[in-house]
């Protein structure tokens, strides 16, 4: 049992930090099916072993560069109270229930990602940014603005105006964002990257290896706050959750070197196939249950 369970914390460690994600989707599957853990059970324990695994991946990452730590802690501060409320739902809900969901929502997420990768495809050019942020001139100096007398002042409030609505439609969508990925961390046991890594890249327009590591940023941050809220009820199989986490951790470093090798396209199309497949065999087998 121990080493089937490092055996499968090193894939899912390899996933984790080569993807961004994707971690949750194969250990709460496998602790269920391979490890003989109940939903509930494997949900608990999955928060411990993705956000410990997580952490070790923005140490990795953030040394490159690689981590948006803005929008990451502003997910993860808006993610904090949505995990206790999925917390307190998780313990309501019977694992078929359970179950299905999980597999629902890593199908939709999975067509998501693979819609949007052949969009990139057909529309070449990635879009602006959607902080409304300007492009740099070819001298690198500011973009022309009146600055003198009456006229001056009324370009530079319209300047200012017409900032507003771009940077407002940003805080929104990583506030939705934050919060329906936090909820479902503490629902279904999950770091929740599964749905962060496709609400980057499709929703914020950040590139797939900045979104690996801010994914990485915001699942450790969420699996932390729906690990405090369990404390009361914290019942683990340490046996189990130790090789676990530790080969994953192990499993994270070596996935960062494969994807550092690999484009973000490529990145995307993978995750997309991985959910395809988690979801489609989780469906499957507790639609047979029932």
């Amino acid at each position: 049992m121990i080493v089937l369970a490092a055996l499968l914390g090193l894939v899912m460690g390899a996933v984790i930090g080569g993807l961004g994600g994707g971690g949750g989707v194969l250990t709460v599957p496998a602790l269920v099916y391979l490890l003989g853990q109940s939903a509930q059970a494997a949900t608990t324990a999955s928060v411990v072993i993705v956000g410990v695994t997580a952490a070790a991946g923005v140490i990795a990452r953030a040394r490159s560069g690689g981590v948006d730590w803005r929008t990451g802690v502003m997910f993860g501060l808006v993610g904090v109270p949505a995990a206790w409320l999925g917390t307190a739902v998780n313990h309501r809900v019977d694992q078929p229930t359970l179950m299905l969901a999980f597999a629902g929502l890593t199908l939709i997420a999975a067509l998501a990602m693979l819609l949007d990768a052949r969009g990139k495809r057909a529309a070449g050019p990635a879009a602006p940014d959607p902080t409304g942020a300007e492009p740099d001139t070819d001298d690198g100096a500011a973009p022309a603005r009146a600055s003198d007398g009456a006229g001056g002042g009324t370009v530079l409030a319209a300047d200012r105006r017409s900032r507003a609505g771009p940077l407002l439609a940003f805080a929104a969508e990583v506030a939705g964002g934050g919060a329906a990925v936090g909820f479902l961390t503490g629902f279904l046991g999950v770091g929740g990257g599964f749905l962060v890594v496709p609400v980057l890249v499709i929703m914020l327009r950040m590139p797939m290896t900045l979104a690996i590591g801010t994914s990485l940023l915001i699942i450790a941050l969420n699996s932390a706050s729906s690990m405090v809220s369990r404390l009361g009820a914290l019942h683990l199989d340490w046996r189990i959750v130790v090789p676990f986490t530790l080969a994953a951790v192990v499993g994270t470093l070596l996935g960062k070197r494969i994807s550092d090798r690999l484009s973000g396209r490529t990145l995307g199309i993978a995750f997309a196939w991985l959910l395809v497949g988690v979801g489609l065999f989780v469906g499957i087998q507790n639609l047979l249950a029932l």
